[in-house]
């Protein structure tokens, strides 16, 4: 498995993720993504991380596209980012979410400099949360009706997962 940056040839990929109404709820959408916007974002997807604060990698195996690894809400004082991770419905539960997290780790931590990840997971979502809990991530809180759910089920809980890359550093204490 690897973890790639974006091409303009994955046009069709992403507008096959993106429109899966199955994620919709995980991603924060309403509505069907159009090919048009994909193409722009595509255009504007190699902007510099610091700038735009979030990266988009595509999860590959076998050299074929089968899901997308984002780094969110990058706060470069702190040097935190959220983690989101989406595959496509027949690669799911098979182990590649947890292998591309492990990939990803090693490179946030040298590469990005991030201090620490997190993660906002439902509370349903028992394939998620045992993955974030089997990488390490540590469950700090339950956010009560944060997400909207279904007519069936109108608010959803989230579970808040945190992962701190590096042990803090100690300073020597100075005297003045």
């Amino acid at each position: 498995m690897t973890l790639r940056a974006l091409e303009p040839d994955d046009l069709d990929f992403l507008f096959e993720l993106e429109n899966d109404p199955d994620i919709w709820a995980v991603s924060d959408t309403l509505a069907p993504v159009s090919r048009h916007a994909l193409r722009e974002y595509l255009a504007h997807a190699a902007a510099d991380f610091y700038e735009v604060r979030q990266l988009r990698l595509v999860i590959c195996e076998a050299a074929e596209a089968v899901g997308t690894l984002d780094i969110f809400d990058f706060n470069p004082l702190h040097q935190r980012a959220g983690v989101g991770i989406t595959l496509k419905k027949k690669f799911r539960g098979r182990g590649l979410a947890r292998t591309a997290l492990a990939l990803l780790l090693p490179y946030a931590r040298h590469t990005l400099r991030l201090h620490q990840l997190y993660a906002t997971v439902a509370a349903d979502n028992a394939p998620s949360l045992k993955l974030f809990a089997a990488a390490g991530f540590r469950q700090v809180g339950i956010r009560h009706d944060w997400l909207r759910g279904t007519e069936a089920q109108p608010w959803r809980d989230a579970v808040e997962f945190q992962l701190l890359l590096a042990a803090p550093s100690k300073v020597a204490e100075t005297a003045f």
